[in-house]
Formats: C-alpha cells, sequence, structure tokens
C-alpha cells in the first residue's frame, strides 16, 4: 500500500470470543481489539452455536476498535474462522442451520461413507470434517438451501453481500482438491449438490467492495475490500512470520502440532498429515500426543515452574523416554496402543523432569525427521509458540536435539496473520 496511513484488519474468530488486529503497511499492529461470546452448546458429540452470535460479536469488536482506530483508513479486511465449522445458509445468506462446530463429532456415519470413497490423502476424513457435518446436514436441508459456507466465509460474506466462496484452506475440509484446485468427482458419489459448493479462492484474494450500509453503520470506507480468508491455524501459523521452505512451528501447548512449510505437499493420512495450501507453497503439518498433558499428568503447574527454574540443559540425563499422558500415539509413530515410556525413573524429580523435556524434544525431532522423510524440505528453523515456548531451558534442549536455531514467535496471534494476508493481498 503506498498510503502509510493506510491499514488492514484481521479478524480472529475464535471459540471463546473475537479478537481483531489493525496494521499498518510497514505490518506494525496500530490497534486490536477483542470480545467475548459464549461458549457453544454441547449435547454429547453435537457441538453447534447460533451464527449470530459470531456476526453480533464482529459487529461489537469492530465499534469497540473504532474508538481508538479511525476505520475510514481501512483498505481490505480478511477473516479467520475455527477450521471445519460449517452452516447452511439461503440466497441472502440467512442461517438455514446452526453452525456446528469444529469439534462437533455427531457426523459419524456420513464420516464412514466418505472414508468409502474419498482418497485417504483428503482432507475431508472423520466425523469432524466440514463434507461430514454437510452430508448430516442435507437429510434435514430445506429446499431454499442455497450455499454451505464455513465460519470465516459467512462471516466475510455478511461484509460483502454475497456466500458463493471460500478460501483454499478452509475448504480443505469440505473435499476440495488443493493440488488439482478444484471439487474433485468424488463428492458426486456422495450426493453433494454442485450448487452448494464454493467456489474457492487464495486466502488474501480481494472478493469485492464491502456492503455500503454496513460500511457507514461502522464508519469504515466504501471502498474497503474483503479479502478471502483462512482457518485459524494457518492465520497463526503466518502470524509467526515464517515464511522460508524449511521454516517451521512448533506449538508446545497440550499436545506437541508440528507444521512445516514446504515447496511440495505431503499427505499420510494414517498419521493425521495433510497438507494446507498457501499460495505456491505447502504447510505440512501433524500432531504427536506428547506435551503438556504428559508433564502435567506427572507434576502440577506450580511443580513445573519449580523443577524448571533448577534444569541444567548443558548436561543430558540420558534417559530414553517417550512421555505420554496414556497408551496411544499417531505422529511420529502411528500406534494407538503405544505406552508411555517413562522408566527407570530416578530419585531426583528434577532429573525425572528434565529427561521427559528431552524426550519430547526427540519426539519433535522424529516428527519432522519423518516429514522429511514423506517429501518436505529439510528443516531449517524452528519458531516456537504455545506455554512451553517461554520455557528457555527447555529451549536450549530442544536446539540440541533439532540442531537448528529455534526462537519465540514475536507474533502468534492469529488475527495477525489475517492482517497480514489483507495487507499482501495473498500468503506473505
Amino acid at each position: 500500500m503506498s498510503d502509510a496511513g493506510t491499514l488492514c484488519l484481521g479478524i480472529d474468530i475464535g471459540t471463546s470470543g473475537v479478537r481483531i488486529n489493525a496494521i499498518d503497511a510497514a505490518a506494525q499492529v496500530i490497534a486490536t481489539s477483542a470480545v467475548s461470546m459464549p461458549a457453544p452448546r454441547q449435547q454429547g458429540a453435537a457441538i453447534d452455536q447460533d451464527p449470530d452470535i459470531w456476526w453480533q460479536a464482529v459487529m461489537a469488536v469492530l465499534a469497540q476498535l473504532a474508538k481508538t482506530c479511525d476505520l475510514g483508513k481501512v483498505a481490505r479486511i480478511a477473516i479467520d474462522g475455527t477450521s471445519g465449522t460449517l452452516l447452511l445458509v439461503d440466497g441472502q445468506g440467512a442461517p438455514r442451520s446452526l453452525g456446528l462446530m469444529y469439534n462437533d463429532g455427531r457426523a459419524g456415519q456420513a464420516a464412514a461413507r466418505i472414508k468409502a470413497v474419498a482418497p485417504s490423502e483428503s482432507g475431508a476424513q472423520g466425523p469432524s470434517a466440514a463434507l461430514a457435518k454437510l452430508l448430516h446436514l442435507l437429510p434435514d436441508a430445506s429446499s431454499d438451501c442455497r450455499h454451505a459456507v464455513h465460519q470465516a466465509d459467512w462471516i466475510a460474506g455478511r461484509l460483502l453481500g454475497r456466500f458463493d466462496f471460500s478460501d483454499e484452506n478452509n475448504a480443505l475440509k469440505l473435499g476440495y482438491d488443493p493440488i488439482g484446485r478444484q471439487w474433485p468427482a468424488w463428492l458426486e458419489q456422495l450426493g453433494v449438490p454442485r450448487h452448494l459448493l464454493p467456489d474457492v479462492a487464495v486466502p488474501g484474494t480481494n472478493l469485492g467492495t464491502i456492503e455500503a450500509e454496513i460500511a457507514a453503520r461502522l464508519g469504515l470506507s466504501s471502498e474497503t475490500q474483503i479479502c478471502a480468508g483462512t482457518t485459524d491455524g494457518v492465520a497463526a501459523f503466518i502470524a509467526t512470520g515464517a515464511q522460508m521452505p524449511g521454516d517451521a512451528v512448533t506449538s508446545l501447548g497440550t499436545t506437541l502440532v508440528l507444521k512445516l512449510l514446504s515447496d511440495r505437499p505431503v499427505f499420510a493420512a494414517p498419521q493425521g498429515i495433510y497438507s494446507h495450501r498457501l499460495g505456491d507453497r505447502w504447510l505440512a503439518g501433524g500432531a504427536s500426543n506428547s506435551g503438556g498433558a504428559a508433564l502435567l499428568a506427572q507434576f502440577d503447574a506450580a511443580r513445573i515452574a519449580e523443577l524448571t527454574s533448577q534444569l541444567d540443559p548443558a548436561h543430558p540425563t540420558g534417559l530414553d523416554y517417550y512421555p505420554l499422558s496414556k497408551p496411544g500415539e499417531r505422529f511420529p509413530i502411528n500406534d494407538p496402543d503405544l505406552a508411555p515410556r517413562l522408566t527407570p525413573r530416578p530419585a531426583s524429580d528434577v532429573t525425572f523432569f528434565q529427561g521427559m523435556l528431552e524426550g519430547i524434544a526427540e519426539i519433535e525431532r522424529s516428527a519432522y525427521a519423518r516429514l522429511t522423510e514423506l517429501g518436505a524440505p529439510a528443516l531449517r528453523r524452528v519458531i516456537s509458540i504455545g506455554g512451553g515456548a517461554s520455557n528457555d531451558a527447555w529451549t536450549q534442549i530442544r536446539q540440541r536435539h533439532l540442531n537448528v536455531p529455534v526462537t519465540r514467535a514475536r507474533q502468534t496471534e492469529a488475527a495477525y496473520g489475517a492482517a497480514l494476508l489483507a495487507l499482501h493481498e495473498g500468503p506473505p
């Protein structure tokens, strides 16, 4: 953007609330805002929400941002949402179903139908996939249903006034083929009505200008452009600044989630590995069941903080652990019965704790090596996010195992990643 005063907005629709980042032409954050949302309704495997809750939260967060930021300077807006969250709408965008949330698992029968016809590498596998949700909704769909839309699509559609689009990241779990960049023929075997499927754009692509009435209500320019969005996970990856093949992001949370930027797609369905398309590059990822949950199964948070201050990363323990909170692993080892390996246990809790951290670091190394074996580029550097990213001693341990630079992300908010998509009109 040539005008240094022109802004781009990224809106992140999460499970518990909506966050927004406004950035300038230099990608500096100018203002932020956030509002909370009530938790989705849960009844057994069914987890859903009234989509109007999302819309009201987006309107509230924009109105709140307007108190500290001149929305009249906003040039482009991009939106990310929870991956796999889906609803049906009519031609004017009015909901004809609840929003079935990303973790809604009621569509088991539909998932079995998909598994019987879809390639194993398809991102539309499992009961929580958007395609399974669509098949589950179809028998009860009203005759005026015109579009199947994801969470981010619907909010962008409300701003635009049309609902016939999605992006390559959200569409992945609806069955979209990111390699051929098309809806595959096997969807016909499932009876998916073609008119419900959106036109798919590269994330960040300009889709059109905002509805004049909404612009006037919020104080936005009538020339503000709405861009194709992405999923929350991809937006968070973009926010870290990872841009080169071989750049990776490790999320050190309850589980160990790894994403590696690649110049070619990587798929290994039994291990939950699939690839999001990012322009001409790919984001290959997988998740281990190791991580924070395994640590918390042995120590509470206060004890972990106490033990962390006593770690000696320069002197490895020599222990050969595979920390898990319970049996079962998917990546880098695919074994639903894999037992935790946490013996022998030394008398010292510090040594035991350090041995666990070393074990998780070795799992991380092995996981990235597995992605490389499957065709991804060699690891170049690792950017850390999540609660464990602030543990400097663990960072030293991980860097020794990974043998590449390991840094902590300066930006981790998905809203910032979405704003970067709007700024660059595509993946940075």
